[in-house]
């Protein structure tokens, strides 16, 4: 009798978040071990088993607290039921304390290292996640920098630890040979960690900043956008910082291509998505030397200390000469190339295979 893998998709919506993007991207590599799918969505390219579809992120903390119960639960039973050897889990839930083998992949522990008083989800990677770690068979990790995360939060084996990068679509992302425009490019949320308030700074002490413009890409958000839309009128920047909200595709790879620079020196990343995204599309990347992002940045960007606004401000000045934008760009494409779907979920599908 063959080995039957189940894989938990009880997260999945049709709106491309990190975990659904990433699920979505590897399932094909994973096909050949015939895997049951665990779903609220019909996938009829798959063999699937239909749970609830109200346990997504669409649902908020009440989706996320279903999503809870039924994984410790409802989905023993269905591991039993189905007669299955393993479980894969694309975000590090799995059941607690029952006879259910399974891979989990762990993304970040960001909500560790920046952790908020009071909440939810601090106390769902202090509590829950490194009990479904220590309880897992393997755990694949998206950098070097989440695995020596694992190992120092959660003291978890190194050897049960697997780094897979991530990848990007390069159908999507790519180089269009657009006139480069004057504007700065920041995409992703207003978090903290990602030290949005530091880039407005930087912007502010560039010898001609009146010539540029900086572009906020990413969903605002009620807690922390006021506070940077205060320091922008603080500055005097209101005519040359844009806040733009969330961007969709099909105008945010031209307003990647056009950009002088993606700026992105994040406190902390489990791996960096809109560094590789922008050198696939040629644009020159300032990120930070801390973190995964150096991993998913090579030799083809700037590399600045994010705690240091003289180091930013600096990379931005340097992108202002075009030799060095088309140096970055040469550079930025090549480093991009190296990452690919096909080998995230190979990959994957050889850590499931050993374990199954």
């Amino acid at each position: 009798m063959s080995n039957k893998l189940l894989i938990n998709l009880s997260f999945l919506i049709p709106q491309p978040t990190g975990i659904s993007v990433y699920a979505s991207n590897i399932l094909p590599y994973l096909k050949n071990l015939n895997p049951t799918l665990l779903t609220g969505y019909n996938l009829p390219e798959y063999e699937c088993c239909q749970i609830p579809n109200n346990m997504t992120p669409d649902q908020g903390s009440k989706g996320h607290l279903r999503r809870l119960l039924w994984t410790q639960l409802q989905l023993p039973q269905i591991y039993k039921k189905q007669k299955a050897n393993l479980l894969f889990s694309p975000l590090p839930e799995a059941p607690l304390f029952t006879n259910c083998q399974y891979v989990v992949m762990a993304h970040d522990l960001i909500p560790l290292r920046f952790a908020r008083k009071g909440s939810r989800l601090t106390t769902y990677f202090k509590y829950y996640v490194p009990q479904v770690l220590k309880q897992a068979k393997h755990i694949v990790c998206n950098s070097q920098a989440t695995a020596q995360d694992l190992i120092d939060f959660y003291q978890i084996s190194a050897e049960k630890i697997t780094p897979i990068p991530l990848a990007y679509d390069p159908n999507k992302f790519k180089f269009l040979d657009l006139p480069t425009a004057n504007y700065f490019l920041y995409i992703g949320r207003h978090d903290p960690h990602k030290n949005i308030g530091r880039i407005i700074t930087a912007f502010a002490h560039l010898p001609n900043y009146q010539d540029y413009q900086l572009w906020l890409a990413g969903p605002t958000d009620q807690t922390y956008t006021p506070a940077l839309q205060n320091q922008v009128k603080e500055l005097n920047l209101t005519n040359y910082v844009k806040f733009l909200n969330y961007v969709p595709d099909d105008q945010l790879i031209p307003m990647i291509n056009r950009a002088i620079a993606l700026v992105f020196p994040s406190l902390w990343e489990g791996f960096g998505f809109p560094v590789l995204e922008a050198m696939a599309c040629g644009t020159p990347v300032i990120t930070s030397n801390i973190s995964s992002l150096p991993e998913v940045a090579g030799n083809a960007t700037l590399l600045v200390d994010p705690y240091q606004v003289t180091s930013i401000t600096e990379a931005m000045n340097s992108l202002t000469n075009t030799q060095e934008r088309l140096r970055l760009r040469d550079l930025g494409l090549q480093q991009a190339s190296q990452f690919t779907w096909e080998k995230t979920g190979r990959m994957t599908a050889e850590i499931i295979e050993k374990n199954l």
